[in-house]
């Protein structure tokens, strides 16, 4: 293949561009993790990072994926057999929920057609009388179809319904790009994860733990050992970890952390909101659909995208990334083939979304997909008045 001049335009949902500043800031020399050096950059990351969550509660960071945060959260707070109520929202709903199952858990998972979040008024049936359920886990933006549940509507259905039941959110794809306040909504752990709005590469698991949460650890019945809270947040009350951290990961997070606070969360949160915003003009300016049905739930960190009938989403992607050096989210599960996801998030500005939307619109019509010509100078239109 020929060598692809220009930088590779990274528009999955995840992993995300890294900023310079963080790589730089990840290749500085490691140091000793049970030294005083870095004590102060353990306790400077922990601090730091509750702003992003919205709480004054402890964050407790793993070496992990996303995928070890959501059984950190689920082991610490329930016992085998317990009964936790699940939504449907998409791709990665349905993995927290087979996760759970592998776990031991009893699982009700509320079906849905992946282009809706989870419906309060559906939550509320669920809870009405039934005092067996011990948690409610929600994904808050579902990266496989850019759809972005409704968090504080959640919460005031478990209010209303006086329900004990936790609250369990997985914030992968939202966090540090989306409005989110773990304390304010009454979030009982919030999971997440590095490599997307925090500007990182993979390899950060996150739990941010509440009150109740932290009570109903003292009597969980999973058996835990790497994902107990309990000697994490020990150590990290003296600046360290009980196992070797990722020191240098840490050193990229402390910079990541001050990327945003120098943007500030408002406006990032707002920057986000603008893009997609943009990109959904864009596809209907193209003539085409947006996955997410409700406007409530447009999710501000990408947007997945229905091809029309007859038309591969996986071969359109394809051809772009040939073409142009960009690579699009794949359609995941049920939607195989059928969706493409543009990511807009993390290290990413007006021009760049303009560069993204021009490549689409390229490879859209070179796969003979057909499309008006009105898509990008729709979404130019939203970036200059906004």
């Amino acid at each position: 293949m020929p060598y692809p001049a220009g930088r590779h335009f990274l528009q999955i949902p995840g992993p995300t561009n890294v900023p310079d500043r963080v790589l730089r800031a990840i290749s500085a020399p490691t140091i000793d993790h049970r030294g005083p050096d870095f004590a102060v950059l353990a306790r400077e990351v922990l601090d730091a990072l509750k702003p992003v969550f919205g709480t004054s509660d402890p964050v407790v960071a793993y070496p992990s994926s996303g995928t070890g945060a959501w059984e950190a959260a689920l082991v610490n707070t329930l016992s085998p057999g317990d009964r936790v109520l699940a939504f449907e929202t998409g791709h990665f709903a349905t993995l927290w929920r087979d996760l759970a199952v592998n776990l031991g858990l009893d699982v009700d998972l509320v079906p849905g057609d992946w282009r809706h979040g989870v419906d309060p008024a559906v939550l509320a049936e669920k809870l009405a009388g039934d005092s067996t359920i011990k948690a409610v886990c929600v994904v808050h933006n579902e990266t496989s179809t850019g759809v972005t549940s409704r968090v504080p509507e959640i919460r005031r259905a478990l209010d209303e319904a006086g329900h004990p039941a936790l609250l369990l959110v997985d914030t992968v794809s939202s966090l540090g790009s989306v409005e989110y306040r773990h304390d304010e909504w009454g979030v009982d752990v919030t999971v997440s994860c590095s490599q997307k709005g925090l500007l990182l590469p993979p390899g950060l698991g996150f739990n941010a733990v509440s009150e109740k949460a932290l009570r109903a650890a003292e009597s969980a019945g999973f058996r835990r050992a790497y994902w107990d809270w309990r000697p994490i947040l020990a150590a990290n009350e003296r600046g360290y970890f009980p196992y070797t951290p990722p020191t240098n990961l840490l050193y990229g997070l402390r910079e990541s952390l001050a990327i945003l606070a120098e943007e500030g969360l408002e406006a990032v949160f707002a920057r986000h909101r603008r893009h997609g915003e943009a990109t959904r003009a864009a596809v209907r300016g193209w003539g085409l659909e947006v996955l997410a049905l409700d406007e409530r739930e447009y999710s501000p960190v990408l947007t997945a995208v229905l091809v029309p009938e007859g038309h591969d989403a996986d071969k359109i992607r394809a051809l772009i990334l040939d073409r142009f050096n960009m690579s699009l989210g794949t359609g995941l599960g049920r939607l195989a083939g059928r969706v493409f996801r543009i990511g807009h998030l993390g290290h990413f500005n007006d021009v760049s979304l303009a560069g993204t939307l021009s490549g689409v619109h390229m490879g859209l019509s070179l796969a003979g997909v057909p499309v008006r010509p009105g898509g990008v100078d729709a979404a130019l239109r939203v970036l200059e008045l906004t």
